[in-house]
């Protein structure tokens, strides 16, 4: 029987043309987002992309005040942070509830892709290695059995996107650390480890991101870190 595929509405449609805008930054952070000229340019009512903006909000890309109007949210150190604490927790939890379900076929993908990154060290580009990085974890999380969970970390990947390009821009020296605790991950999977072991390694492994960011950009706030 042929599964119908159902066609996005007009909000989804804003939704998804406005924020390929933000992730691209052809709308900056602080960007007006002028109701009218979206639906103008999107041949629609300004009804969806007012539902497509309020959904926007709600993941932290846009924000929106009275009398003002709707704009890029502006990029905030505050809320990288936010971001990354809460990703560690989701993404760990979410990797140890899919590692069970993970076949060898994921896990061989998920080695070739940490190849992949690996190579680019010598000439490295942080976006590239951010999305293979991206890649990779998909690979590890996406068998999770909780669609909220999973919705929960994807809202976070995408909050990240638009606060920061590439974390590897400003410390690339943690590209080679990271690459390197990959692999710990995936041998803790293969042997079947303690779902908690595998939480734990994964949680960790965003953390240090977030430390080394710190230490390097605010070394004075990355004094006395939690250790999440």
């Amino acid at each position: 029987m042929t599964e119908v595929q159902t066609a996005p509405s007009k909000s989804q449609q804003a939704y998804a043309w406005i924020k390929e805008r933000i992730v691209e930054e052809t709308f900056t952070p602080g960007y007006r987002l002028v109701l009218g000229s979206i639906a103008g340019e999107l041949d629609m009512s300004v009804v969806p992309v007012r539902e497509a903006i309020r959904q926007l909000e709600a993941e932290g890309l846009v924000t929106f005040e009275r009398n003002v109007g709707a704009r890029v949210a502006m990029v905030d150190d505050s809320q990288y942070r936010y971001s990354m604490q809460a990703l560690s927790i989701l993404e760990g939890t979410a990797t140890a509830l899919s590692a069970r379900a993970l076949t060898e076929s994921d896990i061989r993908r998920a080695r070739q892709i940490n190849e992949l990154m690996i190579e680019t060290l010598d000439h490295f580009d942080p976006r590239a290695f951010t999305r293979l990085n991206q890649e990779f974890h998909a690979t590890l999380f996406e068998r999770c059995a909780n669609p909220r969970m999973l919705e929960l970390v994807q809202t976070e990947w995408g909050r990240l996107g638009h606060l920061r390009d590439s974390t590897f821009s400003f410390v690339p020296g943690r590209a080679q650390e990271s690459v390197r605790e990959h692999e710990q991950i995936l041998v803790l999977i293969e042997r079947s480890a303690p779902l908690g072991d595998i939480e734990h390694a994964a949680r960790r492994h965003r953390s240090a991101t977030l430390d080394a960011y710190m230490i390097h950009e605010h070394p004075d706030q990355a004094l006395g870190l939690p250790n999440f």
